[in-house]
């Protein structure tokens, strides 16, 4: 059988080694991964010369606005700014407008993205105290890919308080749960002691170190009693790295980090960007991001989520605290990452592990994270000379803009390849949108 596509002579990454080699994709999978493989008349081959080769990226937590919210993204303009920045799949999360807590709601999100979505994709189901008993029937419908709670109140209605309710999320079902984990409580306390002058300096005040860590402390307590597998979704704090490490539960709790954490540290941030770094939970200083950045490093945090969050300027603007919370940044994950990788606290074999195997392990999905005979044909052409300051042009997320716009880079997606179709090249899309519902293991 001919190959779909060889990519050639770029130095292919995985979570051990890099090195040279081709990549051979026939019918949109992974058929041989070897150096000098013999050219093929009639086949298509993608010039890697120099390059770094990538397994397509995974993003574990984008919000894609679609349904209800289109104004700010939608499901086309979202995975378009996806695949733009070398991320072949998704996990979209529930709460758009209606959220997606039933059935219905879910199979109306996979028809939307059915012929518009450029990259392979899932959906979260949102966890309510109506739905929480039917759950476990409904996570493992085809294109889901789990439950998500809120236990503090973020963008959206979606919230699930209390432990009682919680537990029961727990106890319906066994794929492992995604927890947005602030103390709702706390936070409503906090919100309402908020002075009248307070600007969005004092956001990483109320939504405090502590508002996190409570509501760290009672999920992992409720994981130890139900026995539940959890995902901890954008860790912000030192405090809740070093619960995650004495409370040492194994495989029972992951996490992840958002670039946001990693690249950013207030008050300075604030100063220069005001509302368009606001999110849930906050941008906290340099000594909550050192942290993170160790962890990452270490393996204790098992992956990253880009939370792709995008509201429009003018929503930005509105007074804190009527500013919305969430910033875009699905298509500069990868950008940013290899800038750790020249600054010395990544290597680029754990880039591979925290944006493509990691997530792949995490929610158990088939035939992606890896560039190895059998996976996927996803990977994306990375051009490590490309040092200049990002251009905000190069964006495609409806929101248009981004913090590290100006950032200096370390090398830039220059082809992004899903299952052996060229999908985005040279900063514009080169096929049609092919992205399909995600399969998984479990």
């Amino acid at each position: 059988m001919p190959a779909d596509l060889i990519v050639r002579g770029g130095r292919v990454v995985s979570t051990e080694s890099v090195v040279e080699a081709d990549v051979v994709i026939r019918a949109g999978v992974v058929a041989e991964v070897a150096p000098n493989v013999p050219h093929q008349p009639g086949t298509p081959e993608l010039d890697a010369r120099g390059c770094l080769v990538f397994p397509g990226l995974i993003d574990p937590q984008v919000h894609f606005r679609e349904p209800g919210l289109e104004h700010k993204e939608d499901l086309a303009s979202g995975s378009l700014a996806a695949v733009a920045g070398g991320v072949t799949a998704f996990l979209e999360m529930p709460n758009t407008r209606p959220a997606t807590t039933t059935p219905e709601r879910l199979a109306d999100k996979l028809a939307r993205a059915r012929g518009r979505a450029w990259a392979d994709h899932a959906f979260f189901l949102g966890a309510t105290a109506e739905n929480a008993d039917r759950l476990g029937e409904w996570e493992t419908l085809p294109g889901c890919c789990g439950v998500k709670v809120f236990m503090g109140s973020s963008t959206g209605d979606l919230l699930v308080p209390d432990d009682e309710t919680l537990a029961r999320v727990l106890r319906s079902g066994r794929r492992r749960v995604a927890v947005h984990a602030e103390d709702e409580p706390r936070l409503r306390e906090r919100l309402a002691a908020l002075g009248a002058e307070a600007d969005v300096r004092a956001h990483p005040d109320v939504r405090d170190v502590e508002c996190a860590l409570r509501a760290t402390r009672r999920l992992l307590d409720l994981v130890e009693r139900t026995g539940r597998r959890v995902h901890l979704l954008h860790v912000s704090t030192a405090e809740e790295i070093e619960l995650l490490r004495e409370r040492a539960l194994g495989d029972l709790v992951t996490c992840e980090v958002t670039p946001n954490h990693l690249f950013l540290a207030a008050p300075d941030c604030y100063a220069t960007f005001g509302a368009r770094v606001q999110m849930n939970p906050p941008v906290r200083d340099a000594r909550h991001r050192d942290a993170l950045r160790a962890a990452l490093a270490d393996g204790t945090i098992a992956c990253i989520g880009s939370d792709h969050a995008p509201h429009t300027l003018a929503e930005k603007a509105l007074p804190y605290p009527r500013s919305p919370s969430g910033i875009p940044g699905v298509q500069t994950i990868l950008g940013l990452l290899l800038t750790a990788v020249r600054d010395g606290w990544l290597r680029l074999t754990d880039v591979a592990r925290v944006c493509c195997a990691g997530p792949a392990a995490v929610w158990g999905i088939a035939g992606k994270g890896a560039i190895a005979k059998g996976m996927d044909g996803d990977v994306v052409v990375v051009d490590p000379r490309v040092g200049e300051p990002l251009p905000e042009e190069w964006l495609r997320s409806r929101a248009g803009y981004s913090p590290y716009v100006g950032t200096p880079l370390a090398g830039w997606p220059r082809a992004t390849v899903l299952r052996g179709v060229v999908t985005y090249r040279d900063h514009a899309p080169a096929a049609a949108p092919l992205g399909q519902p995600l399969r998984f293991t479990r």
